[in-house]
């Protein structure tokens, strides 16, 4: 894939979504894993993004906060989203498919979602860095 769509788009932004093409990293951290789910939370403080990701696996998230983010995607599409407590979104990919996006909070608050992901998807789940999952260690 070419950049040509991104030309409005900063470097950085450009170099992350590159850097991190097959990244599995989808929240901030990986709270639960089991056969079947992975459960991650996500914190984005307002006037922060989160780095590049792709979504391989059919999953849900839901926001537990009000306020506003913008998607940047591969496609080069940008969308502004008025979250609200509750706000759920369900995805389901099939082979081969995924989504490699970036959320960053233009708004004043922080946004907090817990993302699901469904292992038993038409796509294998891509690793995970044991840095991102939640220390259990006292």
């Amino acid at each position: 894939m070419t950049t040509d769509t991104h030309d409005d788009w900063p470097a950085e932004l450009i170099e992350d979504m590159n850097a991190n093409r097959h990244s599995a990293v989808v929240g901030s951290v990986l709270v639960s894993e089991t056969d079947a789910v992975r459960v991650w939370h996500l914190h984005l403080p307002a006037g922060k993004r989160c780095a590049f990701h792709r979504h391989v696996l059919n999953y849900f998230w839901t926001c537990h906060s009000h306020g506003t983010a913008r998607g940047y995607f591969e496609d080069g599409r940008v969308k502004d989203v008025t979250h609200f407590p509750g706000d759920t979104r369900h995805f389901v990919f099939g082979p081969d498919e995924y989504l490699l996006h970036s959320v960053e909070n233009i708004g004043e608050t922080d946004l907090l979602f817990t993302t699901v992901e469904f292992k038993d998807s038409a796509n294998q789940p891509l690793p995970v860095p044991d840095s991102v999952r939640l220390s259990t260690a006292a």
